[in-house]
C-alpha cells in the first residue's frame, strides 16, 4: 500500500453554528497529484489552512508525513511548500531578488534559486523586475518560491485562478511534470472541473463541508451510470416501443437516451431493427466530469 503523505481523521472546523468543514478524512498518497474539487465556499481553503496549521481544527486531526500538525508544525512545514490565495511580490525587485528573500528566511542553499527558476522555466527572466511579468509568470514564480528548500509536498490553492488560457496551459503542464521531475506530491484545490480532469491522478470532492467522494478519476467515472444514445426513425413510435418493453427513455436533442445498467445494447438494437425501425446511430455515452460531479453532489454546481 502506498505511503500516505496527507491523512486527516474527522477534520472539522466550525464558526459558531456554521460548519465549514464537516469530519473529512483525506488520504493523499506519495507521488500523486490530488485534485481537491468543489464549488467556491465548499470548504477547500479552510481545509488547506488547517493542513498548514494556519487555523486550528474544531475537532479531528491532520497528519502530514505521519506527523500531527497540532504537535509537530515546524517539522512538517519544513517539508511543505504552499500557495494560498494570491502570491505577493516586490514588483521593483527581480525574480531572483524576490526568491533571495525567501531563501534567507528558510536558510536554504544559494544554489536553490537557480534550481527552482529552471524548474519553472524562468531562468532567462531571473534578473527582470517582477512588475513586468505576466500573471502566468508570476504564478510560476510563486511555485518556484514554494519549491525552495527541496519540498516534498506542494499544496496549491486554486493555482490557475485568474489566468488566461496560455497561463493556465503553462501552469497545468508544470504541475503535471512535478511528481515525475522532483518526486513531490501535489495537493491542489480547484473549482475548475476541466483542470482537475487534465491534471489529477486522484480526486476528492467536497460540497458544503463534506467529503462526498475520494479515489481515482477512473473510480469516479465508474460510479456514474452510462447512457445508451439512439438516433432512430420514426422517433416517436420507437419511443413508445421501447417504453412498452419496460425501458425508461428520455428524449434530448432529437435522440433517445436509456440508462445502460443491465441492458444488452445489441439486443435493443436488434429489437428495433426487427420491428422495422431505422437505427442511424447507437452508442454508449460516457459522462464527463461535470455530469458526474452533479450526480455525486446532488446538483451542487461549480
Amino acid at each position: 500500500m502506498s505511503e500516505l503523505i496527507v491523512e486527516t481523521q474527522g477534520l472539522t472546523k466550525k464558526y459558531g453554528n456554521f460548519t465549514a468543514v464537516d469530519g473529512i478524512d483525506l488520504k493523499v498518497k506519495k507521488g500523486e497529484i490530488y485534485g481537491f474539487l468543489g464549488p467556491n465556499g465548499a470548504g477547500k481553503s479552510t481545509t488547506i489552512r488547517m493542513l498548514l496549521g494556519l487555523i486550528k481544527p474544531t475537532r479531528g486531526d491532520a497528519r502530514l508525513f505521519g506527523l500531527s500538525i497540532r504537535q509537530n508544525p515546524m517539522e512538517i512545514l519544513k517539508r511543505v511548500g504552499a500557495i494560498v490565495e494570491s502570491p505577493s511580490y516586490y514588483g521593483n525587485l527581480t525574480a531572483a531578488e524576490n526568491l533571495e528573500i525567501t531563501r534567507k528566511i528558510l536558510g536554504a542553499d544559494k544554489k536553490e534559486i537557480d534550481r527552482v527558476l529552471e524548474i519553472v522555466n524562468l531562468s532567462q527572466w531571473k534578473n527582470k523586475k517582477v512588475k513586468n511579468f505576466s500573471l502566468g509568470m508570476k504564478q510560476r514564480l510563486a511555485i518556484a518560491q514554494a519549491l525552495l528548500g527541496k519540498r516534498e509536498l506542494l499544496i496549491l490553492d486554486e493555482p490557475t485562478n485568474g489566468l488566461d488560457p496560455a497561463g493556465i496551459h503553462e501552469i497545468r503542464q508544470l504541475i503535471k511534470n512535478l511528481p515525475g521531475m522532483l518526486g513531490v506530491t501535489v495537493l491542489m484545490s480547484s473549482h475548475i472541473l476541466r483542470e482537475v480532469e487534465l491534471m489529477a491522478t486522484s480526486v476528492g470532492i467536497i460540497s458544503r463541508g463534506r467529503l462526498l467522494f475520494q479515489g481515482t478519476l477512473e473510480e469516479l467515472k465508474a460510479k456514474s451510470e452510462q447512457d445508451v444514445c439512439i438516433e432512430v426513425y420514426p422517433q416517436d413510435k420507437a419511443l413508445k416501443f421501447l417504453e412498452n418493453k419496460g425501458l425508461k427513455v428520455k428524449v434530448n436533442d432529437n435522440r433517445l437516451f436509456i440508462k445502460k445498467n443491465g441492458i444488452n445494447v445489441a439486443a435493443v438494437n436488434k429489437a428495433l431493427v426487427m420491428e422495422g425501425f431505422e437505427v442511424t446511430h447507437l452508442s454508449v455515452v460516457a459522462k464527463n466530469l461535470e455530469d458526474i460531479f452533479l450526480e455525486v453532489t446532488g446538483g451542487d454546481a461549480l
